[in-house]
């Protein structure tokens, strides 16, 4: 009888006033049993300096079932923003995300957690990123830190941080796309009843002066649906453009307003995660694989997930089928 593979080990850091918003999206992402659609075993912790319950805003107490002699075991480390970002971590908390991080550990800050890491001087000269209305005080505050403006997530040396609020459940949903394939993360993501990945920056979210609503949503809205139908096709900027009667600079301009990115990322982001269905579910030859997901060929769809996600095709459908493809052993890429 074949034995279950072990739980992956995930820590969530508590301390006095870590948001409850962030708190729930880890646990809805991790905490939950879901190996019966495959999802695979998740041990998530809450870790704290002692055992005392953790205050919360709202009367909300977060009860520790493990303290900080535990957090050499996890794989990953999951630090939730604050209620007021600027609260000063524990100093025995900040000392072990410090050694997790020479250790080599994964550690990711949703929202204003990065304030967090920041403390603990583990985001000096990285990029990092954190609420739009924050990144300011992010970048006064500590100097060294190479603060993104726009980006919905982010990661550098092991380090990941987030745009605000729902750019948490973004991130959370990457890691685990990253660690077990695009298939777990979109089944975890349908549980939740979210998209399993956005495309875009925080940049759509701010908040700008303008004299009306865009009439143009609508119109934009179709033409992304069209386009998600026809991902096989060799699509092209200018003919979405004449879909909805734009030119295509001005096609470009309003749908980079509307959804935070270019018409081509759009498309890319798109195809890739296509392109990781068909590698995960079916054991069809790569160059169907670059078809059906509208590369054109297997050089380009290579390529693209070389640039996107640091891997190969092969690669990656060696990591994530759903079963090994038939015919295809544990070929690598050379």
């Amino acid at each position: 009888m074949t034995r279950p593979a072990p739980a992956h080990r995930i820590a969530l850091l508590a301390f006095p006033g870590i948001r409850a918003f962030d708190v729930s999206v880890i646990t809805e992402v991790w905490g939950a049993d879901r190996t019966d659609r495959g999802v695979p075993a998740f041990e998530l912790r809450r870790v704290a300096v002692g055992p005392e319950p953790v205050p919360m805003r709202g009367g909300l107490a977060l009860a520790p079932d493990r303290t900080l002699a535990w957090l050499p075991r996890a794989e990953l480390i999951l630090v939730p923003g604050l209620d007021d970002h600027v609260t000063p971590a524990p100093e025995p908390l900040l000392a072990a995300l410090r050694r997790a991080h020479a250790r080599g550990t994964t550690i990711a800050a949703l929202c204003g957690g990065a304030f967090t890491l920041a403390q603990a001087g583990l985001l000096d000269d990285r990029r990092a990123l954190t609420h739009w209305a924050l990144a300011d005080e992010l970048r006064a505050r500590h100097p060294r830190v190479r603060v993104e403006p726009n980006a919905l997530f982010v990661e550098d040396g092991n380090l990941w941080t987030s745009a605000g609020t729902a750019a948490g459940i973004d991130l959370c949903l990457h890691l685990v796309r990253a660690m077990h394939g695009a298939e777990v993360a979109a089944t975890v993501a349908r549980s939740m009843v979210t998209a399993p990945f956005r495309t875009g920056t925080q940049a759509q979210f701010i908040e700008h002066p303008t004299r009306h609503t865009d009439r143009d949503a609508d119109t934009l809205a179709e033409v992304r649906a069209y386009a998600l139908a026809h991902l096989d096709e060799p699509l092209t900027v200018s003919a979405l453009a004449a879909r909805v009667g734009m030119s295509p600079r001005s096609f470009a301009r309003h749908f980079t307003a509307a959804t935070g990115t270019t018409p081509l990322r759009w498309l890319v982001d798109h195809r890739i995660a296509k392109a990781q269905k068909l590698l995960e579910r079916t054991d069809l030859p790569m160059p169907e694989v670059a078809r059906r997901s509208g590369f054109g060929s297997e050089i380009t769809m290579r390529q693209h997930f070389a640039s996107r996600l640091s891997t190969s095709p092969r690669a990656y459908r060696n990591s994530f089928a759903e079963q090994p493809p038939s015919g295809q052993g544990c070929m690598v890429d050379t």
